[in-house]
């Protein structure tokens, strides 16, 4: 039996490589007051209008039937693994299983297993699951063995943020707009990483851009790990000249093996605002 694998639009990885592998993309709604995104919406479209916007943009999860027509898409006879943006930043994870238990109900004989797993991570951090399963569902591994290794290296994931400005922090009520005034007065700058509850949390208020990405490259090489054998996922929020340098900052200290180079998208961007640099590995 095959096995499809399926991620949602918090996922951030480069359409090219998605297609590469066979990763289905289930795409999460944007909206800009009553007006929705498109959702082959470009990343560069997408900054210019959240710009232009006074508000914050909404972002809403992928319906349970949206997972399960994309479940339908993959075929009878296809083992299905899905990976999710964190439960603890949006529902999507709860939908996805909401669809499964009903096509599983509908058609218990007709379809191969479905297995819905939380990625506790979102961005660059979730697309980089996403290409881990299927680069090993590639191999001809068979599906328990994919899962239990998927399961196993969500725990083992590391994800930091670099945000640039505390504009979109502020607006979305999750900093105080006096104290974030301050900050943004005395040029702070938040360095924040994955929790292991999934939930994005500030770990360094660095004064100046540069040491703030001095400290998260830091980060990096704090938890031993084998660099050689490793991928990184770099993620930027409309700033690829700023991105590049930090990615060729991270190389010359740590040899990773391989990196995804890719767009934040409208998820973690509404968050993070331009000039967000976010890495995984």
């Amino acid at each position: 039996m095959t096995i499809c694998i399926i991620s949602d639009g918090g996922a951030d990885l480069p359409t090219e490589l998605a297609a590469e592998l066979g990763i289905r993309i289930v795409p999460l709604t944007v909206r800009f007051g009553d007006e929705v995104m498109p959702a082959d919406t470009g990343a560069q479209a997408f900054y210019n209008k959240m710009r232009e916007s006074r508000e914050l943009p909404k972002t809403a999860s992928p319906s349970p039937h949206d997972f399960a027509a994309a479940y339908r898409a993959a075929g009878p006879e296809t083992d299905i693994l899905v990976l999710t943006i964190s439960s603890a930043l949006s529902s999507t994870y709860q939908n996805a299983v909401i669809a499964r238990d009903m096509l599983l109900e509908d058609q218990p004989r007709n379809c191969g297993s479905i297995e819905v797993v939380d990625s506790l991570n979102a961005s660059g951090g979730l697309g980089l699951l996403a290409y881990r399963a299927a680069k090993w569902a590639g191999t001809g591994m068979v599906f328990d063995e994919l899962l239990q290794r998927v399961k196993s290296i969500v725990a083992e994931s590391k994800l930091y943020v670099f945000l640039e400005t505390l504009e979109n922090v502020i607006k979305g009520g999750r900093l105080d707009r006096a104290r974030g005034a301050v900050a943004s007065m005395l040029n702070i700058k938040l360095v924040m990483k994955r929790s292991d509850e999934g939930t994005i949390e500030v770990v360094d208020k660095v004064r100046g851009s540069q040491q703030a990405i001095r400290r998260m490259i830091e980060r990096i090489g704090e938890v031993k790990h084998d660099f050689e054998k490793a991928v990184l996922a770099i993620a930027h929020s409309n700033c690829e000249e700023k991105a590049r340098k930090v990615l060729a900052d991270i190389l010359a200290v740590y040899p990773f093996r391989d990196v995804i180079f890719t767009d934040m998208g409208p998820v973690i961007g509404t968050y993070a605002g331009e000039g967000g640099i976010l890495v995984s590995y």
